[in-house]
Order: C-alpha cells, then structure tokens, then sequence
C-alpha cells in the first residue's frame, strides 16, 4: 500500500471544499515580487519597441489596448415565427440581413440554431397538445 493517509476513495476528492476563493497561485506571487516597481518601465520600453517598428512589440501594446471581440446586440427585422409554416419567411430574413452586411454569416448561423430551437420547441407543444386531444375520452 502506497501513502500514509487513507486509501483513496474513487469519487470522492481529497479537498472537498475546493481551493479558498481570492488565493493565488505561488508563481503568480513570485512574479508580482518580482516586477513590483518594474512595471511602469516594462510598458514604456514595450511601447517604444512598438513606435519602433517591432511587430510583437506592436501586437503586445494593440492586445492590451483593444479587448477581444465578443457578442455584440444585433438588431434587424425577423418575422414572428408561430409555426413550422413560418421558417421560410425567417430564413429569408436572416440571408436578406447576411447580403445587406447587417449581420455577419457567422451571427445568422448562431440565430439560426436559436430558430431551430423555438421550432424544436413549438413542434413538441403541437405534439402535445394533439396527444392530449387523442387521450381525451369520447363523449
């Protein structure tokens, strides 16, 4: 038998209740330490090897400067969608919003799986509903 504690237990963690929330890594703190004091002269000797032309240097400073993209609010004009019966006129809306540059392809492909869902969704209630009436004794 390997260890000194008890044996292991699959399943069950070692450290149930998880590492203490606000704690820093070891190496983290080492570094702080390290470059305490240091950094206001490391931005400015990265943004003067930037103005100079260095490219990584350049994509550095610009990656500080400008935050990754994320999802941004889209708006254009998509019919009510009721039924099954209403996916043409949503699809054409959506391809319509791709060619008029109002949204990009990637966006219509995301909004499309929200509109396959709201099918997926209103096809199941159908179904429900139709097997309700089915089960309903005949008078």
């Amino acid at each position: 038998m390997r260890g000194q504690g008890k044996p292991f237990t699959e399943g069950q963690s070692g450290n149930p209740a998880g590492r203490p929330k606000g704690s820093r890594n070891r190496s983290t703190l080492a570094l702080e330490q390290i470059f305490e004091g240091e950094a206001e002269k490391l931005s400015r000797k990265a943004i003067e090897m930037a103005l100079d032309g260095d490219g990584p240097a350049m994509k550095l400073c610009l990656d500080r400067l400008l935050s990754p993209r994320r999802d941004r609010s889209i708006t254009f004009d998509l019919p009510a969608i009721n039924s099954a019966a209403d996916l043409p006129k949503a699809t054409e809306a959506m391809l319509r919003a791709v060619a008029l540059g109002e949204i990009t392809p990637s966006e219509a492909a995301d909004i499309g799986k929200a509109v396959s869902a709201h099918i997926e969704a209103i096809t199941a209630a159908d179904l429900s509903a139709r097997l309700a009436r089915l089960e309903e004794p005949s008078l």
